[in-house]
């Protein structure tokens, strides 16, 4: 790999965006370094910055060098200072034009319980004990892209309205990203869906067992969703992969990150059918934590979301497993030393920001 490009990427976004990404770029140079990859960053706006900047919240420019990329690193979009612009100016379309924009169909949500955080679960010890499960939720479908879509009069009155589309296409290709990622886990998928009211889910099942007859290997169920919903928080340990629709996706992504006590410390992968140059999928990484305006700039935002994002980065679109758990152990061993920000209770010992990401680094060097 010596010498290899490493081409990504950066979109700091809004309110504490800039700042966790400040220090997840400081542990992919490090990694990048020790995988002997050339790091080519370039930076770009998106979301309220982007809008304010230049009318848009996503530059059409942006999007084609996102495809000239390796991945794309973000760190989070919107603030209450954008929350009444028209419904097509509002900083959150940017993530949905990036990922229509990139062919970005599935989305990966792990929820991973860490030993030193057991405590800041909401849940029973007993409950949350061993939980280690992958949402795969698909992204550029259903409800949210459907059409006709919109609000008009009829009788006198407004009425809103959203169309639920599936094709079998976009379930199959879905479905297929979550067998390939159980075969290198647990070997076991949970469908999800609502095949018992909705014709659209009908579908998702009957094509979801199709593509099962190719992986023979992997173990397949199915669940409805207020059933996967109410399992999460009764067992969740049972569950190694979950694929589902993009609303179901949506809910229960939210859900299992709750489980491990902070969504301050999950990160996301969005990838699709573009290849990079390392030939592995083109994707875009950023934490679930979102843009927390209240907090922005203070030194408080936890950055562990956004360097495990990183390791994901190297993981799916880079394929370099070694350089993926690196990051992983190295943030295991900073929690289980009792370093916290204020979002996992640090109190008046909470560590900030940039130290954290100090902490990070100390471990991957001392490991």
């Amino acid at each position: 790999m010596s010498g290899k490009a490493l081409k990504i990427l950066v979109l700091p976004g809004d309110g504490i965006g800039p700042e966790v990404t400040r220090e997840a770029i400081r542990v992919l140079e490090w990694t990048a370094q020790r995988e002997g990859a050339n790091l080519e960053l370039e930076e770009a706006a998106i979301g309220g910055t982007c809008l304010e900047a230049h009318g848009v919240p996503l530059q059409e420019e942006t999007l084609a060098k996102g495809r000239g990329a390796d991945a794309v690193l973000l760190g989070a979009v919107g603030g209450p200072q954008w929350d009444n612009l028209p419904h097509e100016k509002r900083p959150e379309q940017a993530l949905l034009k990036m990922r229509s924009g990139l062919e970005l169909f599935a989305n990966l949500r792990p929820a991973k319980i860490f030993g030193a955080l057991t405590e800041s679960s909401t849940l029973k010890m007993e409950v949350i004990d061993g939980i280690d499960l992958m949402v795969v939720r698909e992204l550029t479908g259903g409800i949210y892209f459907g059409q006709p879509q919109g609000v008009e009069s009829r009788d006198g009155e407004r009425v809103g309205f959203n169309t639920l589309v599936y094709s079998e296409s976009e379930i199959r290709r879905v479905a297929e990203r979550a067998f390939e990622i159980a075969r290198v886990r647990r070997n076991k998928v949970t469908s999800v869906d609502k095949a018992n009211v909705l014709t659209s889910s009908q579908l998702w099942r009957e094509t979801v067992t199709e593509v099962a007859k190719n992986y023979s290997d992997v173990e397949l169920d199915h669940l409805y969703v207020d059933n996967c919903a109410m399992q999460l928080v009764r067992y969740p340990a049972q569950f190694d992969v979950i694929v589902t629709g993009n609303l179901f996706g949506d809910i229960l992504s939210d859900e299992a990150a709750m489980l491990t006590g902070s969504i301050g410390m999950l990160p996301s992968a969005s990838i699709g059918a573009l290849t990079n140059s390392w030939e592995r999928p083109l994707g875009l990484y950023e934490p679930v934590h979102g843009s927390a305006p209240d907090i922005a700039g203070e030194g408080k935002a936890n950055p562990l979301a956004t360097i495990l994002s990183v390791a994901m980065l190297w993981r799916y679109s880079c394929g370099q497993e070694g350089a993926a758990q690196a990051i992983e152990a190295a943030v295991e061993k900073v929690l289980a030393e009792g370093q916290r920000t204020a979002d996992l209770g640090g109190g008046s010992g909470a560590v900030s920001t940039e130290e954290m990401g100090e902490a990070v680094l100390r471990a991957l060097e001392n490991a």
